[in-house]
């Protein structure tokens, strides 16, 4: 039945987004809205292969974009305080598997986060790195969990599923986390107050039963535990990503799929899933304006420097303040409302704080040696003695 939806052409799109947007209105209201955050990608040094991802360096990074890096314990901190200072109530982290991180590394993060600014929301860490940081201390994936969350992690991104289903993965991200193991992540965050994005990427290899194998699965999981807050599809960003570039990947969803792919995980998800989420930096203007006639009612964070989808080639920018998401949404008729990562009232003073922002200090971006940051801060240590 959901491949049927997928599959619909000409009057059928029109009357499945008329019909997702009437379950929205009944589920959300008029109301859309979104959250001022800032994206931090710690490094974008990474030891798997996926074949999507054109952000990650490794031995081939001569030939994407950027150089390699690893950013201080410091940076982290200065944006944070800088992010805090524009209206910002949460940090989006996450980045690449450096071969010198271990289970450690994501908490002297946290540490480094909450030290600076104790009452910023942390929304931090894929599956990926949660798997690989339990991994790498040896400890069983609640316990580690357990460990995060008393260090102030506060929820956790769905990014790293890609497509939940092996057949793809095989494909695109063989080495990576499997299907079972990023949904046994995400079930045992939720067993432990741990709550979560999902996301899907979509528009590559894939095909109609594997977006309906992975609502199915996300749907599984949720009834169960209620710990997924949002869906957020993904379009692939073809330009830069390495598949694409050796012929093995259309180049992302037609328009019709990325509408249909919202307007269908209205329709499949609710009431389980009551929220769902466009993406301004997939999508740009006109894809945002289209999906929110077609059962959306979220459009993400501002960022302040989105980098992942903008190395795969996007254009469609790195932030977007708040007084332009307010434009967009009102544009479509409907009331733009800020929030927190839980979809919580934010402080008056806090949402004034986000208009007429500033301008981002430069990023400071390490170019990496490898180092591990235990070492640096032994370094460090040895320095000032």
């Amino acid at each position: 039945d959901i491949v049927r939806l997928f599959r619909a052409r000409g009057d059928d799109v029109g009357a499945i987004c008329h019909a997702a947007d009437n379950l929205r209105k009944i589920l959300n209201g008029d109301t859309v809205t979104y959250v001022v955050n800032r994206n931090i990608n710690y490094t974008n040094v990474c030891y798997f292969k996926c074949q999507f991802c054109a952000f990650s360096k490794g031995k081939l990074s001569e030939n994407l974009r950027g150089r390699p890096y690893d950013i201080s314990l410091e940076e982290i901190q200065r944006r944070t305080t800088e992010g805090w200072q524009r209206g910002a109530t949460e940090v989006c982290m996450q980045g690449g598997i450096h071969p010198d991180y271990d289970g450690n590394t994501y908490i002297e993060i946290l540490d480094a986060v909450k030290t600076e600014q104790p009452d910023m929301h942390i929304h931090a860490f894929s599956p990926l790195e949660i798997w690989q940081g339990a991994a790498t201390i040896k400890k069983p994936l609640k316990d580690y969990l357990q460990q995060l969350k008393a260090h102030g992690l506060g929820t956790l991104p769905g990014t790293a599923a890609e497509i939940l289903d092996d057949e793809i993965r095989d494909i695109i991200c063989a080495d990576k986390i499997r299907t079972a193991e990023w949904l046994e992540v995400m079930e045992t965050a939720h067993s432990i107050g741990l709550r979560s994005t999902a996301t899907i990427m979509f528009g590559h290899v894939e095909h109609y039963q594997h977006w309906a194998r992975h609502f199915l699965r996300l749907l599984d999981v949720q009834k169960r535990t209620g710990g997924f807050t949002e869906f957020v599809p993904l379009p692939f960003v073809a330009e830069e990503a390495p598949m694409y570039l050796k012929g093995r990947a259309r180049k992302g969803p037609t328009f019709r799929e990325a509408v249909l792919m919202h307007a269908v995980a209205r329709l499949v998800l609710s009431p389980h899933i009551k929220n769902i989420q466009a993406s301004w930096v997939k999508l740009g203007n006109r894809g945002v304006q289209a999906c929110l006639a077609a059962g959306v009612n979220d459009l993400g964070g501002t960022l302040m420097n989105e980098s992942i989808t903008r190395a795969a080639g996007a254009t469609h920018g790195q932030e977007n303040s708040p007084e332009n998401l307010d434009a967009m949404i009102i544009a479509a008729n409907r009331q733009p409302k800020h929030r927190t990562t839980l979809y919580g009232e934010v402080e008056t003073s806090h949402i004034a704080q986000s208009y007429n922002a500033p301008e981002l200090s430069p990023l400071v971006n390490d170019l990496t040696q490898r180092t591990s940051r235990k070492s640096e801060q032994l370094i460090r240590v040895a320095v000032s003695a």
